[in-house]
């Protein structure tokens, strides 16, 4: 018993012995991880953040670049005394912001926000000049060594809301995504933020030799460990940035929206919001004094109106409820109604403008006629067919949804709203189930409960110049060794037959070019076949919104375009100028000397009603 015992003693301590032995052999043969760790005391880990990539125009004219800054980097365990007037006078700050900086470090620490033993940006974005001159008397700031970071270019003071912005990460984006740090960037708004796994790149790293004193001594085993930065994907926009800024010129001193699509593609041409602001000004440090700014404008200039203000499409939806009419053989080319001064049934009136009375459907378009629609749309939710008004709405709620309303269209920019289409629920819930036509005829002229985004109206406008197909609107073109998205390249169709967009676009052409006159004869280019359908939106809060929906030429149109302007009055008056203005623009490349007091009207015009 006992010579068992000892057996199994000293094969247990042989075990452990040889165990020991092998591990040993382990660690300090085979296993370099010990000796890179002896040696991190001597090496300094720089992340190397990558160029983010360029952003173009259709033309090919560079719209965003980047532009190199500094931040100072620091290891709090590394930092001995140093001369703080020297680092203030070196580095461009004044003695309060050093004190600041340290007193935040500490706190960050305290929260275990940052590390003693790691580095952390100290001063942010510091300039090439004030670089230099750091560069050169590191020596004297133990524990403190550059980064380099880059910041946004944007070449012209325009396509804010396009473009977007860069801004620094937050704690909820960090704790989502494990690619950032604090101190990185990421894309807030805009093509900055939809394309930012593109444009961001991915990060490097260098591992540098360093003395007591915090000098680089060269690389660390030669960069056997480093990994470049990869700079990231460039991006060739659809947007015209000529056409972007000639419409931002007429906008000035106005509050609304411009879109332009090319019908053939979904590309968008220009997507302007106004009142904007410069790109620029959220750049670097002036972002923290200008953001606040921005924000608190009672004018809202970082609303973007193109994709995320809610109006009603005015007279302009008339064109969708004459082809759901067609489409369901409520109307034909001939129908008629009349029209005296509007449309009126026991103590109801709802008012229209003078114009010859009766219309056909073509000429209601022609002339925006109220009463027509009116007998149109009940006339529709009326019809036997449908077996009750509840059936029927259900139907032109559906025909509606198919020219991309009521829902995101999908664009390729953040943010987009939905707008709003009723359905029979809702007015159940609203009105009560009994409720009648009657009740919402609001909707035959484009009003009551109805709310589009512009973008989703310039859709429309290039739904009814492709006669009845779409595709989703986009703004990026080409996106560098990759392609864009397959939905912006897959056609979406309406339940509607194309020879009844014939008759609306036959309408739509009487409007601005009719011998009898037409709503929308200012649009009128020579040599040009404009298509247009004007709209004036009643607005509770002010005067009503001037509204206009256009697409040139009609035979191969190249330019759908939708204007906003918020409490300007008729749609004639002011929407429709600047549509025709931006369709010459885009299509002959300059204004006729004859229609240079037209630009200059816009121009000059200041229509803004502050908010109260």
């Amino acid at each position: 018993m006992y010579d068992i015992r000892k057996v199994v003693i000293i094969g247990i301590m042989a075990f452990v012995s040889i165990a020991m032995l092998v591990r040993l052999f382990c660690v300090q043969i085979l296993d370099n991880s010990y000796k890179l760790t002896s040696e991190s005391n001597s090496r300094r880990k720089v992340v190397q953040y990558p160029s983010r990539g360029l952003i173009f125009d259709r033309n090919g004219k560079l719209l965003v670049s980047n532009q190199a800054v500094y931040d100072i980097m620091i290891v709090p365990r590394e930092v001995h005394e140093f001369d703080s007037v020297d680092f203030c006078n070196t580095v461009g700050i004044d003695m309060p912001t050093l004190r600041n900086q340290f007193k935040e470090l500490r706190l960050n620490i305290r929260r275990r926000r940052a590390s003693s033993y790691k580095p952390s940006v100290f001063l942010k974005q510091v300039s090439g000049e004030n670089f230099a001159a750091f560069q050169e008397k590191m020596f004297r700031f133990p524990g403190f060594y550059a980064q380099r970071r880059t910041l946004r270019k944007y070449e012209y003071p325009a396509a804010a809301h396009v473009l977007g912005y860069v801004g620094e990460v937050n704690e909820n984006i960090i704790k989502k995504n494990p690619y950032y740090v604090q101190g990185d960037y990421i894309g807030i708004s805009g093509i900055e933020s939809s394309f930012e796994e593109q444009l961001r790149g991915q990060k490097g790293v260098n591992y540098m030799m360093v003395d007591v004193l915090g000098r680089s001594k060269g690389e660390f085993r030669d960069g056997e460990f480093d990994t470049a930065a990869v700079s990231g994907q460039n991006l060739t926009l659809s947007l015209d940035i000529e056409l972007q800024r000639y419409g931002e010129q007429l906008m000035r001193g106005k509050t609304g929206s411009i879109v332009a699509i090319r019908p053939a593609t979904g590309e968008i041409l220009c997507m302007v919001s106004a009142p904007s602001y410069d790109p620029s000004l959220l750049i670097g440090r002036d972002r923290s004094v200008n953001f606040p700014k921005l924000s608190s404008d009672p004018l809202k200039p970082l609303f973007n109106r193109a994709i995320q203000a809610w109006y009603p499409p005015g007279s302009t939806f008339k064109t969708i409820n004459a082809l759901i009419g067609l489409q369901e053989g409520i109307l034909t080319e001939n129908s008629k109604y009349p029209c005296n001064h509007g449309y009126s049934i026991g103590s109801f009136h709802l008012g229209c403008h003078g114009h010859a009375s009766p219309l056909d459907l073509r000429q209601s378009i022609q002339h925006s006629c109220n009463g027509y629609y009116c007998y149109a749309l009940r006339a529709i939710l009326d019809a036997p067919k449908f077996g009750g008004v509840h059936n029927a709405f259900e139907v032109w709620k559906d025909h509606v949804v198919k020219f991309g309303l009521g829902y995101k269209l999908g664009i390729d920019i953040a943010n987009e709203n939905r707008g709003f289409i009723p359905n029979a629920a809702y007015y159940d819930k609203a009105k009560g189930r009994n409720w009648t036509s009657l009740g919402v005829i609001s909707l035959s002229i484009g009003q009551g409960e109805l709310l589009l985004t512009p973008i989703q109206l310039c859709n429309v406008a290039a739904t009814i110049a492709n006669k009845g197909w779409f595709y989703t609107p986009h703004v990026v073109h080409q996106i560098e060794n990759a392609e864009i998205d397959s939905i912006y390249r897959t056609k979406r169709y309406t339940e509607i037959d194309t020879a009844y967009f014939t008759l609306v676009q036959d309408g739509m052409e009487a409007a601005v070019w009719g011998a009898s006159g037409g709503t929308a004869h200012g649009a009128q280019i020579p040599g040009i076949k404009v298509c247009g359908k004007t709209g004036t939106a009643q607005n509770p809060h002010g005067k009503d919104h001037s509204i206009f929906m256009s697409f040139a030429p009609r035979e191969k149109p190249e330019i759908a375009i939708t204007v906003y302007v918020e409490n300007a009055g008729f749609g004639a008056t002011w929407a429709v100028p600047i549509g025709s203005l931006m369709i010459e623009k885009y299509l002959t490349g300059s204004i006729r000397p004859e229609r240079e007091w037209v630009e200059k009207r816009i121009l000059d015009a200041e229509l803004i009603t502050m908010p109260k």
